[in-house]
């Protein structure tokens, strides 16, 4: 039976039962498959793991809203099914793709989705290739928004603990007596991204916190010069820096002064001589002699990629750009004063007009736009959830239908995939973009486009969707190969 025979079932309860027991059925596949195997399943894309069954039912229903199938559990748990029987190496696999090109390739070949399968993954069967050589030590410094999102992702990817392994944090020193605890409660509730997935306790003899397992060292330290890592375990280590102040080449380099340290990751952007990457953009000019990066900022990151998917279609000759931004904790709840224009003004009560280097920093990561783009920013009384608006005159005509295709086919099938997410509901508001994973999502309905000139609008998560290209550029740094399939 085809799903579009299931589409109109004629019992609509008994149908969703069926599909709700095959969900339940996938969840300890897939939970075996990355703990025994390190291997990550995927549905175009959304991660199937530490999923609950409605979870796993909601992405199979995005597919089948964007992607124009008829996607379903019922084509997708015979090759999770086919997967977890066979004795893989560490790979990333997609089942929601492999489903659908045996619907399209194998079925009318009389061949059985156990040997499609199979004949897919032949290069990962028996494959003893670890994704690392040997697990990575990572330490924040630095543990507001960023550094705690940063942790949540380091801890749920740690997998079999063979690959990237979060070994401290490092905080200001603080004279309050239970500072670990209400660093651990941080952590465990968070009123944006909801509560952490798991279990966490503090260890106030061993001055840590154990989260699933991993027990993360809380070191208190005034400078990043200061620390002398290898007397906690930690050696060769790449730290994260979360705090935004040590942003240049010499400041930056102070935390390589300290014993334990091989290399260093700046969550903001980065001025002087440092590399400022957008993973999906430039993350090709890492090298392994680079000890020092940028991952550029949660709109530089939003945009770069749209933007290169449209220049090489299109061409861009030049554009504005205007963030929407959720307010940050640089603002102030009530007036004060601030340093910056306009800033010192309640967050939480007002828009403010403030500047952006977004627009200048894409000059950075895609040369061919350097001083074509312009860009302002609004501060809006939302928490979290940003919206990048991009006004571009292209160098050729087009239409609203085309450019939209366009960009469901990048989202979907480009090597940007996971930088670009697509919308196309009327419905959606900002908050329904909390927790998502790529670097921005294409919102289809708003688009307007006028001979050569369109306006196009990209919701971002500028926290956690930034954490997770931040992520991306971490595993490159420590050299983090997984393979993917199925194969491009």
């Amino acid at each position: 039976m085809t799903e579009q025979e299931r589409e109109r079932p004629d019992d609509y309860f008994s149908d969703w039962k069926e599909r709700e027991a095959l969900a339940e059925s996938m969840i300890p596949l897939v939970g075996k498959l990355y703990r025994e195997n390190n291997v990550k399943i995927y549905v175009y894309g959304r991660s199937l793991y530490n999923e609950s069954v409605l979870n796993v039912m909601q992405i199979h229903r995005f597919v089948r809203q964007v992607e124009a199938n008829e996607l379903s559990v019922f084509e997708t748990y015979p090759v999770i099914e086919a997967l977890a029987a066979l004795n893989l190496g560490p790979a990333h696999i997609d089942a929601g793709r492999i489903a659908v090109c045996y619907e399209k390739e194998g079925k009318s070949k009389g061949i059985s989705i156990a040997d499609y399968v199979r004949e897919e993954v032949a290069g990962l069967i028996g494959a003893e290739k670890k994704p690392l050589k040997k697990p990575q030590d990572v330490v924040l410094y630095g543990f507001g928004r960023i550094g705690r999102l940063m942790a949540r992702l380091l801890i749920e990817k740690t997998g079999g603990g063979d690959t990237l392994r979060l070994r401290a944090v490092v905080i200001r020193p603080s004279s309050v007596k239970n500072d670990l605890e209400k660093r651990a409660s941080l952590l465990r509730r968070d009123s944006v991204h909801g509560p952490f997935e798991g279990t966490i306790r503090v260890d106030e003899k061993r001055c840590s916190f154990v989260a699933n397992g991993n027990e993360i060292k809380v070191i208190y330290a005034s400078a990043p010069d200061k620390i002398d890592y290898t007397e906690y375990g930690i050696n060769d280590a790449i730290i994260i820096d979360n705090t935004g102040i040590f942003n240049d080449d010499e400041a930056l380099g102070l935390h390589l002064k300290s014993k334990g340290v091989s290399k260093v990751l700046l969550t903001a952007p980065g001025k002087g001589n440092l590399k400022n990457i957008v993973y999906g953009i430039n993350n090709d000019t890492i090298e392994p002699a680079d000890t020092m990066i940028s991952a550029a900022s949660c709109t530089t990151n939003a945009i770069a990629p749209p933007l290169q998917a449209l220049d090489n279609e299109y061409g861009i000759e030049y554009g504005h750009l205007e963030t929407v931004h959720a307010y940050t904790n640089d603002q102030n709840l009530i007036d004060n004063y601030h340093k910056s224009s306009r800033r010192g003004r309640s967050a939480p009560l007002n828009m403010v007009i403030t500047e952006t280097g977004a627009a200048k920093a894409v000059g950075k990561v895609l040369p061919q736009l350097k001083g074509i783009l312009t860009g302002n920013a609004i501060r809006v009384p939302t928490p979290n959830v940003s919206l990048a608006i991009l006004n571009l005159t292209l160098k050729r005509e087009t239409s609203v239908d085309e450019l939209n295709e366009f960009m469901r086919q990048a989202a979907l099938h480009s090597a940007l995939r996971k930088q670009i997410d697509y919308s196309n509901s009327s419905e959606v508001v900002s908050s329904d973009f909390v927790g998502t994973r790529c670097a921005c999502i294409f919102d289809s309905v708003a688009t307007i486009v006028n001979g050569k000139s369109c306006v196009l609008y990209l919701w971002y998560d500028n926290e956690f969707g930034y954490s997770c290209q931040v992520h991306r550029v971490l595993e490159q740094m420590a050299g983090v190969q997984f393979a993917s399939y199925p194969k491009d």
